[in-house]
């Protein structure tokens, strides 16, 4: 049976991703600074020149990871407000998925060692920064949707910059000493910020509509 023949483009983005995806593990095991430019390309089976065909530098790389990240994100977000559904049927998608993300984000540590970088660089942190500013944008526009959607009046501004703020310190902590902030623990401070801080439910809402799961469930 005969492989279909990739075009130019879809070989290139197929070089792209795999490139991302052994730079994404690297990274993640061994830190920014550890991971070489050889290693990558060992694990990704291609050579230096097609690494820098594709990106100028290692620091364009964990851009293009955490932005890819970001865009996975977006597409979690973007589900929550398919089909018709009641406003405790959006607030109940809303809280589900915030309230796993501590979980189902596997890039964490890639966000720290993109943040650690930025606070060493002054040229990634203009880079970073102006990354960071399209992703908070685009979160309050995302809450102005949900909150249009809802009929539930909401702070968006205010609170993209909570969620985002939130969530990094919730991972991070569980990520350091899961044994002291288990799973259990880390989604009910997640769902109890949205239940009665965001949505105004009581205790034996969240109970009901989004209980509480063991990590790994």
């Amino acid at each position: 049976m005969n492989r279909e023949r990739l075009t130019r483009e879809q070989a290139r983005e197929q070089t792209r991703q795999r490139l991302l995806d052994a730079s994404q593990i690297i990274f993640t095991k061994n830190g920014f600074v550890a991971g070489s430019v050889e290693e990558i390309v060992l694990a990704a089976g291609y050579t230096r020149g097609a690494f820098y065909s594709n990106f100028h530098s290692k620091q364009e790389l964990l851009i293009s990871l955490v932005k890819r990240d970001h865009l996975a994100m977006q597409a979690g977000l973007h589900e929550i407000m398919q089909g018709k559904t009641t406003r405790e049927g959006l607030e109940d998608r809303a809280l589900l998925f915030y309230s796993h993300l501590y979980r189902d984000n596997k890039n964490f540590l890639l966000w720290v060692e993109a943040q650690l970088l930025a606070s060493r660089d002054t040229h990634f942190r203009v880079i970073f920064n102006a990354f960071l500013r399209e992703k908070l944008e685009q979160l309050t526009l995302n809450i102005r949707e949900f909150s249009a959607r809802a009929g539930t009046p909401l702070p968006a501004e205010t609170l993209a910059l909570g969620l985002m703020a939130l969530c990094n310190g919730v991972q991070f902590f569980y990520s350091l000493n899961p044994q002291a902030v288990s799973g259990e623990l880390a989604e009910s401070v997640l769902a109890h910020f949205f239940s009665r801080v965001v949505f105004g439910r009581s205790m034996q809402v969240i109970e009901r509509s989004a209980p509480v799961h063991p990590a790994g469930e």
